[in-house]
């Protein structure tokens, strides 16, 4: 298929997963701060940004809640913001346009109207939380209803679950960040989506390690960092047209699946000793995934990434 819809159709996997998965951190936080009188407003906010790789600037003096809110959830200008996600999902939906379904087409496109209609600034948390989470949630469904299974459907399922990986690793860092009580762990786990599914999957006991285990190592919940390689790994092999006899010529399968056996294979223990640096090699790993699919699928093209992420 052509680079241009190849590359198109995985950014709007990845934008659509972001703003939605930017948009549960950013509830996981609010929250935190919210009911935790205890927790510093200024070092949260700045780890927040910090997490999501968004710059500073000019910024001096204590940083509140609604500012960071602000960078991160309405500037258009900030490419880590819900806004900016939106937007780049539009744009790659507008460039892909003779591939997408009428239904997903027009999912897209409304829900970007909202940005610069207004509405969307209108909105305050959490109300434009649910309201991101139900729109992602609409043009998942359309997407998953109404696309064939063919190289298009595979790329879009690639970048959404890169980004799924990388996001649920920001979601962890950011809770182990705040750890020492339960709150920021059951926060991160309702936020995520991911609390029933933890209960049943534990029996209804509640640890740090065990709720940093199921979003990071579970093989069946679909946000779970493992869950997520396993299906890139997938669409990767998908994509080409025969399996290698020996190792992987795709780098970008052979990164991500380094990756996943790493985190499965090593102690718990070693791996909950350092979850935000573990989190950020991670994050590293997809960033250079990126620039391998871009490298072999998207001739002349250049990888987006995120913002204070190097390789």
């Amino acid at each position: 298929m052509l680079s241009r819809i190849a590359e198109s159709m995985f950014w709007i996997g990845r934008y659509v997963e972001r703003a939605e998965d930017t948009a549960q951190l950013l509830d996981v936080q609010s929250q935190l701060l919210l009911e935790d009188a205890t927790l510093d407003e200024n070092a949260t906010c700045r780890d927040l940004l910090n997490i999501m790789g968004a710059e500073l600037g000019e910024h001096e003096g204590p940083l509140g809640l609604g500012a960071a809110l602000h960078m991160l959830c309405y500037d258009s200008g900030n490419p880590s913001s819900i806004a900016a996600s939106l937007e780049a999902a539009r744009e790659s939906a507008r460039r892909a346009r003779e591939t997408l379904s009428v239904a997903m087409w027009e999912a897209i496109n409304t829900t970007y109207r909202a940005i610069p209609s207004g509405h969307f600034g209108r909105m305050r948390a959490p109300g434009v939380f649910s309201w991101v989470r139900d729109r992602v949630s609409l043009v998942n469904g359309i997407a998953d209803g109404t696309m064939t299974r063919d190289e298009s459907w595979q790329f879009m399922v690639l970048g959404r679950s890169v980004e799924r990986a990388d996001m649920t690793s920001r979601l962890v860092a950011s809770a182990s960040l705040a750890s020492g009580s339960e709150t920021p762990w059951t926060t991160t786990l309702r936020a995520s989506g991911s609390y029933d599914a933890f209960l049943r999957t534990y029996r209804g006991v509640e640890t740090e390690r065990a709720a940093a285990e199921f979003l990071l190592l579970d093989r069946l919940f679909p946000r779970s960092v493992v869950y997520s390689l396993q299906r890139a790994e997938q669409c990767l092999q998908n994509l080409e047209s025969a399996d290698p006899r020996a190792g992987f010529q795709n780098e970008a399968q052979r990164l991500l699946g380094r990756m996943r056996a790493e985190l499965e294979y090593r102690s718990p223990t070693e791996l909950m000793t350092d979850l935000p640096t573990e989190m950020e090699r991670l994050q590293r790993t997809c960033a250079a995934a990126t620039e391998a699919v871009t490298r072999r699928y998207f001739a002349g093209a250049e990888a987006t990434s995120w913002t204070g992420v190097s390789v």
